[in-house]
Parts: C-alpha cells; structure tokens; sequence
C-alpha cells in the first residue's frame, strides 16, 4: 500500500485567488444569504427551491440552465426562493463514473484535480455574478470546504456521508445553511444524531489544526428516501412521513427545525418523472397538515435542460450524464405549479 505524489503541496489562496469576489459582489451574496438565513429560521416564509442538474458537468450548459432560472426566479420571488444546484462532487458507490467536475472539466478529458480545483470556483462564481443566482454544492469532502466557503451559500451532506464524524463536525462550524441528507437506509434516527452533532459545539482537527466550532443552527433535515435491508426502496415524503419527521424534532430542541424533500433518488426511484408527482403530493400534505406545512418549506429537485440522461459522448445538450433529470419546459411547469401552491 502506498501513495504517489502527483503534484507538490496545493496552496489554496493562490488557487482561490484566480476567481474572487469583488466588494460588490460579496455584499451581493451576503445579502442573498441573509435572505436564506431568514427562511431557514422562519422569519421569511417564502418556500425554499434548491434545484439543478443532477451533476455541473458541462460549464456551458449550467450557464445556460443558470440564466433561464434566474429569469424565472425574478418572475416567482415573493413566493419562492431559488438556489441552483451546482454540485462539482459526486459521490460513487463502488467508486467508477463520473466523479465531477473537480476531476473532469469535461466528463470525455483525462483527470486533473488541480486543474478541477480552478474550475469548480469559476462555474459557481461565474453562475453567482452573472445571474445573481447564489449555489449549492454537495459537501463530499469536508477538507475542500475551504475551497468553496466564500462562494456557495448551501452546502449538502449526502447519503453515503452524513454517518461520517468528520462531515458531522465540519458542518458545525460551516456559517451557511447545511442539508443533512438521511442515509441510503433511510434510518432517521441516524439523520438527526448527524443534526445534534451539527447544532452543537465540537472540537476536532481540521486540515491540520486543532479547532472548535460555534455550532450551526441553520443545519436541518434532507429527506430522500432509502433502501430497506431486502434492497427496497422506502420513500419518505408521504404524508405519514413528515409527520414522523415532525414528530421526532419535538423530542429534543433542535433550533430552526426545517426539511427539506429531495424529490429524486430514493424517494422516486430516479423516474425522474415522479418528482413531479411528489411535489403535488407534498404540497397536498402541507395543506392538510399546519404543523407539516410550517416544517416542510422546501424542496430539493433535479432538472437540466433535456430530459432523462444520457450516456458519456451520446448525450443531448444539457442532459445530465448521472441521475435522471427534469428538462426545461417541465421545470418550468412544475416552478408554476409550486408557485401556485405554497
């Protein structure tokens, strides 16, 4: 067992350096960000939209994606607020595929993470100062936080991660809002010890350092679905559901209790199709329900520019090469029918 070197030690600041933000632009996304801070905690009762491709694996299909949403966004946003998925990280189970874009600018060239470390700032800085659409990135490595903290405004603790100490901790200490997804088992009980570890205090080593942290009361509750011992998927966003969730929140003081639903993966399958079904299905359980509906305030939904997804090379423009995805004009639809409906 060993290590190869491939490069020398990276400095951050000189790769975070080739994309920062001008004074405008950070009094920009600080603003964005309070208006995100104030839903989570309930102060803004707009209804909260994290949505996008599935994976940013092609610069200029997002930035295309990213200019039609934010010209949605200005036509919905006394209701709605949107943050676009730009997830740079994607996880593998068994560790083939596409990994992202930290690894391939483009899923057909070589790997190159250096070269991958410029690229992510640049696709969530481009999509932030030139559509004023603030992002959200996957947290897939708590150690390359560093490389992403001054741009992106949600960061996700996925499925295979949120059982990790480590992802725990580091979300404790994350100033933005942190989604803590339930695991693939779709255990909740494990989902909210991740969200007592990150609403509290903690002390660990991070890149090298010993540190403590304030604690983060903005962490909350992904809700995606999981897998039963047999291999069945077991959705969690039915009506009996958000009540259990809500249920489970009032066992122990949790601040600013928020869930938000994941409309793909386990909860529909990846038919992509059925998130459609879904979100109707939460918003008829939000109205039914005055303590669901002041929990449930948001929703996690995958979409791109065509449908479906295709394989590496045979793809159509922007569709998403790893999970299924809504296209355009059925985005759009389904923005209208939220709109219409919280």
């Amino acid at each position: 067992m060993s290590f190869e070197k491939l490069s020398k030690k990276i400095n951050l600041e000189l790769v975070k350096n080739t994309s920062l933000l001008t004074e405008e632009q950070t009094s920009y996304k600080q603003h964005r960000d309070e208006e995100l801070r104030r839903i989570i905690t309930g102060e803004d009762q707009r209804f909260l939209l994290v949505i996008g491709p599935c994976s940013a694996d092609n610069e200029v299909a997002v930035f295309d994606y990213a200019q039609r949403l934010a010209e949605l966004q200005e036509k919905v946003k006394d209701k709605l607020f949107i943050v676009q998925r730009v997830y740079t990280n994607k996880p593998r189970t068994n560790g083939d595929g596409y990994k992202g874009m930290l690894y391939q600018q483009s899923p057909d060239e070589e790997v190159n993470l250096i070269r991958g470390m410029v690229a992510v700032r640049k696709i969530h800085r481009r999509v932030l100062t030139e559509t004023g659409l603030t992002t959200a990135d996957e947290m897939l490595y708590p150690e390359n936080f560093e490389l992403v903290s001054d741009l992106v405004s949600y960061h996700a603790v996925g499925a295979r991660s949120v059982e990790d100490q480590q992802h725990r901790f580091v979300a404790s200490g994350i100033d933005a809002p942190v989604g803590l997804k339930n695991p693939t088992s779709g255990n909740l009980a494990v989902a909210f010890n991740a969200l007592h570890a990150a609403q509290r205090s903690q002390s660990f080593i991070y890149n090298g350092v010993e540190v403590s942290t304030s604690s983060n009361p903005l962490a909350h509750l992904i809700l995606r679905g999981g897998l039963n011992e047999y291999g069945k998927i077991i959705p969690n966003y039915h009506y009996e559901d958000l009540v259990s969730a809500a249920s489970l929140y009032d066992k122990e003081t949790f601040k600013n209790p928020f869930v938000l639903i994941d409309t793909n993966h386990d909860n529909s399958g990846k038919n992509y199709l059925d998130q459609i079904r879904i979100t109707k299905e939460v918003l008829a359980s939000r109205e039914w329900n005055p303590q669901v509906k002041q929990l449930v305030r948001g929703l996690m939904v995958e979409s791109y520019l065509a449908d479906g997804r295709g394989e590496v090379g045979k793809q159509a423009y922007g569709q998403s090469i790893t999970d299924p995805c809504l296209g355009w004009e059925k985005t759009v639809e389904l923005i209208q029918h939220v709109y219409q409906n919280v």
